[in-house]
């Protein structure tokens, strides 16, 4: 077994490039130390982006994971540690902060779409709530006969609001083939509405 590189015991006289050396060579009281050292420095940076004392608590757990795994990437040529250490706290809490308003983005869109459907509109006739649950159930079970990618493409365009390219990012397909079973599976759709079309106009 390795001896230590320096006495733990003496942790003041450490510096942090010996320190960043150690959680190298994986001896985990040198990260003990680190944190110890920087914690309350890294979680001040990281709340001054998130602005939530959990979120920060998740990203400083986030940022040791990183500096125990990539410690070895470190260079003293490249920095002070702890400038470098503080760039890739600065980085994570943007990027857990871009998650975050991405998904409030999604649920404001949702809430918009659901503003939007008829019961905000005034209150029909019961005949024709009767009717119009009918034409639901009818227009799900033919959702459901569409392929699946054609189904899948209608559900996220007309249900979730997303566009063409976001489809397509979310599916991985291409942005032609995203419009082409759109098209496909609208058309399929209309014709099978046909029938009930009295109903609907």
């Amino acid at each position: 077994m390795l001896e230590p590189r320096f006495d733990f015991n003496v942790t003041a006289r450490v510096s942090n490039e010996s320190l960043m050396e150690a959680i190298s060579d994986r001896q985990p009281q040198a990260l003990n130390e680190f944190y110890s050292r920087h914690s309350s420095r890294l979680k001040s940076v990281i709340g001054n982006v998130v602005h939530e004392e959990g979120e920060a608590d998740d990203v400083l757990q986030e940022i040791l994971i990183q500096i125990w795994r990539d410690a070895r990437r470190y260079s003293p040529k490249a920095g002070k540690m702890l400038g470098w250490v503080v760039t890739l706290a600065r980085r994570r809490a943007i990027d857990r902060l871009r998650r975050r308003q991405a998904y409030c983005r999604a649920k404001e869109r949702y809430q918009t779409h659901v503003d939007e459907q008829p019961q905000s509109k005034p209150q029909p006739h019961a005949f024709d709530e009767i009717s119009r649950a009918d034409l639901r159930r009818f227009l799900h079970r033919r959702l459901k006969e569409l392929p699946a990618y054609q189904r899948e493409a209608i559900e996220l365009a007309f249900f979730t609001g997303m566009s063409h390219r976001e489809i397509a990012n979310a599916t991985h397909a291409p942005l032609g083939t995203v419009k082409t079973r759109l098209e496909l599976g609208l058309q399929k759709l209309t014709q099978s509405l046909a029938p009930v079309r009295h109903k609907i106009w």
